[in-house]
Formats: structure tokens, sequence, C-alpha cells
């Protein structure tokens, strides 16, 4: 029964945040509504991530490879093209899942470090390839996408020119990804995922393959990290190399760190506090990573759960 009434809470909770967020361009100007449409598309890429550290126990390096295939193969088929914008991100995820399966085979037969160090080489292998196959990529200076297609939806055109039209757009897509990123961790899988991380030998002796298990949760992070790369390239006009940097794949792990990595919810909300530090920082100087790194000491020391972590262990604990 406690389950139960956990998981409809957190259903309920949920829908409350898509309502809040849909009601959100009414009231906030366009500059804010295109930092929330930011928000949006790096949370997801954040909670990609976070399957394989918080669930997995596996920290990656190379999630920006990943975001970084689904921008170009989304941007590419574009400008090739692909007329359907659905057409295009299916091909971009389509992308982030082939690379994330032939990485991940050989990346989840090791743990910790050596885990981490496979997935930054891979990573960077990427990079690599985007930053100096000209042809194909545009080199350094990536790859412009002058205009984006309408949607076509039940006969209607809708352009995605409009920023709120925009937004929209990236909190439906995104609303629907993350929906089954929640599925996934409380389905019987997410359970031998988290089981996995707690003691993956005690799984091999009731016989359930590991290997299998952490390679299908490196596949469906991959394949979100390319749908949050996607929309981006989308919203920016732009697939660049600056997307598959290693030190882009950093971003969903201070955003982790920042939110919690031991609730769902908890990269989400560490990418709106890195965004919005990012915003009110800069306006004042232009060395706001200080402040970030001046900030995320004492929240690694003091709030290790992350902030809402923090507060939502806080409230249950007060609760109880």
């Amino acid at each position: 029964m406690g389950r139960n009434t956990s998981v409809k809470s957190q259903f309920i909770s949920g829908v409350s945040i898509f309502g809040i967020l849909a009601l959100c361009p009414i009231f906030f100007p366009i500059y804010w509504t295109m930092i929330l449409t930011e928000i949006l598309i790096m949370g997801l890429f954040a909670m990609s991530f976070n399957l394989l550290f918080g669930y997995s126990g596996l920290l990656s390096f190379g999630q920006a490879g990943f975001f970084g295939l689904g921008a170009y193969a989304t941007t590419i088929s574009i400008l090739h093209g692909v007329k359907s914008i659905w057409l295009a991100m299916l091909i971009g995820m389509a992308a982030s899942a082939i690379g994330a399966t032939l990485i991940g085979f050989l990346c989840v037969r090791r743990d910790e470090i050596f885990f981490a160090m496979l997935t930054l080489g891979f990573g960077m292998m990427i990079y690599t390839v985007a930053h100096n196959w000209r042809e194909l990529t545009g080199g350094s200076d990536g790859l412009s996408l002058f205009m984006v297609p309408p949607i076509h939806f039940f006969g209607l055109e809708v352009s995605l020119e409009p920023p709120r039209a925009m937004y929209y757009f990236s909190l439906i897509i995104v609303a629907a990804a993350v929906y089954i990123l929640w599925r996934v961790i409380r389905s019987p899988f997410g359970l031998m995922l988290m089981a996995s991380r707690e003691n993956k030998d005690r799984l091999y002796f009731v016989g359930a393959n590991v290997k299998n298990i952490r390679l299908f949760a490196f596949v469906i992070a991959g394949v979100m990290a390319g749908l949050s790369g996607a929309l981006f390239s989308l919203f920016n006009h732009m697939a660049a190399p600056s997307f598959v940097h290693w030190s882009f794949s950093a971003r969903p792990v201070l955003m982790t760190i920042l939110g919690g990595s031991e609730i769902f919810f908890g990269p989400a909300c560490g990418a709106a506090i890195f965004f919005v530090l990012e915003q009110l920082v800069t306006s004042i100087t232009e060395n706001w990573m200080i402040v970030l790194g001046a900030i995320l000491i004492p929240v690694v020391i003091f709030t290790p759960k992350g902030i809402l972590g923090t507060v939502v262990s806080w409230f249950t604990d007060n609760k109880a």
C-alpha cells in the first residue's frame, strides 16, 4: 500500500509540474521562455545520465557523444532534404541508439573508474570525428540550420520558429520522454537495474545477466541523450563540435549532483538551478563558473543527496 501511494503521489507531482510549466510562457517574457526551453532539454539530458549514474551506479563521461550524435544526425537529415521533423528526430535517436549499442557493448563489461574512462575515450573519439570530418559535420564551424521544418499535426501546420511554439513542442516531447524513463525505473527491469548497482554479484548468482541489463540501460540513456541533442539542435538552429566535447558531458554530472541522484526529478531540478545561477551570475560577472564551484562545494559537503534530494528527505523524515 505504501509503495502504491508513493507511486501515485509521484505521478500526481509530475502532472502538477507539467501543468505549471505549461502556464509559464503566459507570465514569462520571451527571454525567460527560451531559458526554460533550454532547462527542459538539458533536464532530460541530465535525467538520461542519471539512469546510468543514480540507478545503475555507472559514472559515464561520454553522454555528450550520444547527445551530439542526435544533434548532428537530426541537423544533417534536415539539411539533406528531410521535411518531416518527426522523421529527422527519429533519425537522430536511431544514430544515438546505434552508437550506444556499439559503445555500450564494450563499456558495460567494466566497472567504476574503468567504465568512466572507457566512456570518456569513446566520447573523445566521437568529438574528433565531428571536429575533423568537415565534409559531413562542417568541422570546427559546425552545421547551421537556417530553418526548422514546421510540424504537421492532423492536417495543421505549426511553425516552431516562435520561441513559445518551440517551448511547448519541447515541453511535450520532454514530458513524454520523462514518463518513459519513469516507467522504466518503476518496472521489474528498473528493480534489476538498482539491484545491479547495490550488489551485482548477488544478481549473477540468481541467474540474471548483468551485462545485458546494463547494456539495455546504456542504450536507453543514449537514446534519451540523443533525443535531447535533437531538440537542442532545433532550438539553437545548429549542431556544433562543442556539443560532443567531454566538457559537455560534465554538465549532466554537475546538474545531477546539484539536484540529487537518488530522486527521480533531482537532475531536472539541478538543471534549473544550474541555468538560473548562470543567468543571474553572468549579469554581474563573466567568471560565473567560480561562483558555481563555490556553491557546489558546500552542496557536496552539507547536502550529499543534492538540494532536491535533501529537501524531500527532510520532509519525509519529519513526517515519519
